[in-house]
């Protein structure tokens, strides 16, 4: 249990919260969850990074700034895409481990030739309108 102090110049609050420390990356310091923002009587507007909360003098409002927010954000992101990548290489390493180590490693197969045609039929879309048409390989199967 700590001390946390919410202020500004003219205006400032004081609880004391419950902090679970945990062992984990991201771009957050805190998070408040939903026991301190109970406790403070708080409301958390996400879109505008505004947290409202009673006062001693009124209402606090505590802003926060939208470049570093978005610097935090980013770095956090790359983050976590780097430990996901490093998680799923670990696994693939520790699969390939299991495989037996005579087991023959397969030849890819080679492209197969494009199954487009090369030739087109034009085909009208609609009786009303003549102009209205559509391009269609021209030896494919009409049922």
């Amino acid at each position: 249990m700590l001390p946390v102090q919410f202020s500004t110049a003219s205006n400032y609050r004081v609880e004391h919260i419950n902090f679970y420390v945990t062992d984990f990356n991201t771009a957050y310091h805190t998070i408040l969850g939903r026991p301190a923002l109970d406790k403070l009587m708080a409301i958390p507007y996400y879109a505008y990074l505004v947290l409202k909360m009673p006062s001693y003098v009124g209402v606090l409002a505590l802003r926060a700034n939208l470049s570093i927010t978005y610097d935090y954000e980013t770095e956090s992101l790359a983050l976590a895409e780097a430990t996901d990548l490093s998680i799923q290489m670990a696994s693939m390493v520790a699969k390939a481990k299991m495989l037996p180590a005579d087991m023959e490693i397969l030849e890819l197969e080679p492209p197969r030739a494009s199954a487009k045609s090369k030739e087109v039929k034009e085909v009208s879309l609609g009786i009303d309108d003549p102009s209205k048409t559509v391009k269609i390989g021209a030896h494919l199967d009409p049922k």
